[in-house]
């Protein structure tokens, strides 16, 4: 249970945590952008840190800082690991915004920017219970590391060497990351795990420059025909991925999680609606859709170029084909293996007059994390809580870096309570947060504190 005067201080200064959200969601922390507001954002944040009771600090990276803040340690408590990001993405098109994405506006029960929900008002509300437990206590169940970064809408490329010059500074019992959403409005939800990436550019080469497809057709190679055959021929007729080895080494999910899923307030045809297809047809057709999205691999071509794309006729033979391609991976499965698979796959595919180029541009491996372990069972417990609902554990078809780089690294499995809501539009126009959500979200947090405690002495 939390702490009673935890929970009247978070409930007396709820408007003033409103407002602090505001503030933080004015700043355009762009992190692609050379014109951002990323340090004018860290200012905010480190200086806030400190006037809750942290020692903070920034730690500069190649590219853009990282904010730290620390509690004052006590011998013989569990650490907790909270990690954010203070970056966002652009808010491009900004036509298609209600209002001025970095002018917060509250309407309906939400606080409408970006950043909102992915990821501002998501770690501040952890903050803000930081800050209830040392104003209405005068102390932290546990001892409490908070690590900031500004560049994972870019795919965190100064995370991992961060982590490894500062295993030391970020070494904890436990972390948190909350950067998801509940599964349905009234199901708070867990994150148990996440799928990996393996993410390649396939370029096809034919003639050196484009020939005239009147005096070359049907003696010079087409690269964009050979592209086009060689994308159908990388899943079979039932939907599944016909790269050697592919399917080789993946977990299973347990009966007990399959089980979960079914009772999932989850309607297929809803889903359908509400994306504009008539049917979800993509993927392994004979699973159900959340097994398909949450525990098989997929590969999904992002983008063609090639040819001629102007108005009008340009009769060419093109002299060169690329498609862009995601592969989405669950636990188990090794980027690398799967990466070596897709360039056997190419080698073989690759007709006469035809040289194929496969770079790669990402990878991310899996992740999995048990739901027996303390830090989970005490977010489950927590949310339940908070929320008044028992919380639900459930997968996520996306990947997150940060929760693969913390396990592997660092040895721990993150709690991921997600606090958004599935209509937040994270990455979209009017990108929203819940004001209920981001309330109860500290709640949430501040029981998960004690929780967290009880189950790690």
């Amino acid at each position: 249970m939390l702490d009673t005067k935890v929970h009247a201080y978070l409930n007396d200064h709820r408007d003033r945590h409103l407002s602090q959200l505001v503030e933080l969601l004015r700043f355009a922390s762009i992190a692609n952008n050379d014109d951002d507001q990323c340090p004018l954002c860290v200012a905010w944040l480190v200086e806030y840190l400190s006037e809750i009771g942290l020692a903070a600090r920034i730690l500069p990276t190649d590219g853009k800082d990282m904010v730290f803040g620390e509690s004052p340690p006590k011998p013989g408590r569990p650490t907790l690991l909270i990690y954010g990001h203070y970056d966002v993405q652009p808010p491009d098109p900004l036509d298609q915004w209600t209002t001025d994405p970095f002018d917060p506006t509250v309407r309906d029960g939400n606080i409408y920017a970006r950043g909102a929900s992915d990821d501002k008002g998501q770690f501040l509300l952890h903050l803000q219970a930081v800050e209830a437990w040392l104003q209405a206590t005068g102390d932290l169940p546990v001892n409490v590391t908070v690590l900031l970064e500004g560049e994972e809408e870019i795919g965190s490329p100064s995370l991992e060497p961060f982590v490894l010059a500062h295993k030391d500074l970020l070494s904890a019992d436990a972390a948190v990351i909350s950067d998801s959403a509940f599964f349905a409005p009234g199901a708070p939800s867990i994150l148990t795990a996440l799928r990996g990436l393996a993410y390649v550019e396939l370029t096809l080469h034919g003639p050196k420059a484009d020939v005239h497809s009147g005096l070359h057709g049907g003696v010079v190679a087409n690269p964009v025909n050979a592209l086009a055959a060689m994308i159908g021929a990388m899943h079979d007729g039932d939907g599944r991925v016909a790269l050697p080895g592919f399917y080789d080494d993946l977990a299973p999910p347990t009966e007990a999680e399959l089980a979960d899923w079914q009772a999932l307030p989850f309607d297929e045809a809803d889903l359908a609606r509400s994306l504009g297809v008539a049917a979800l047809g993509g993927g392994e057709r004979d699973l159900p859709p959340l097994v398909r999205a949450w525990a098989r691999p997929t590969l999904d071509v992002n983008g063609i170029i090639g040819g001629y794309t102007a108005p009008g006729a340009k009769t060419i033979i093109p002299s060169s084909a690329t498609a862009k391609i995601s592969m989405r991976l669950v636990a188990d499965q090794d980027p690398q293996t799967i990466t070596d698979g897709f360039r056997q796959f190419v080698h073989k595919h690759t007709p006469v007059g035809i040289r194929a180029e496969v770079d790669i541009h990402s990878t991310a491996r899996p992740v999995l994390v048990p739901t027996d372990g303390p830090a989970v069972q005490a977010a489950q417990a927590a949310m339940t809580e908070a929320f008044g609902r028992k919380a639900v554990f459930i997968r996520c078809g996306a990947s997150v870096p940060v929760t693969e780089v913390v396990q592997r690294m660092l040895g721990l499995d993150a709690a991921l309570m997600g606090f958004g809501l599935p209509d937040d539009n994270p990455h979209s126009p009017d990108e929203k947060f819940s004001l209920e959500h981001f309330h109860k979200g500290a709640i949430a947090s501040a029981a998960f504190l004690g929780e967290l405690a009880q189950r790690l002495r």
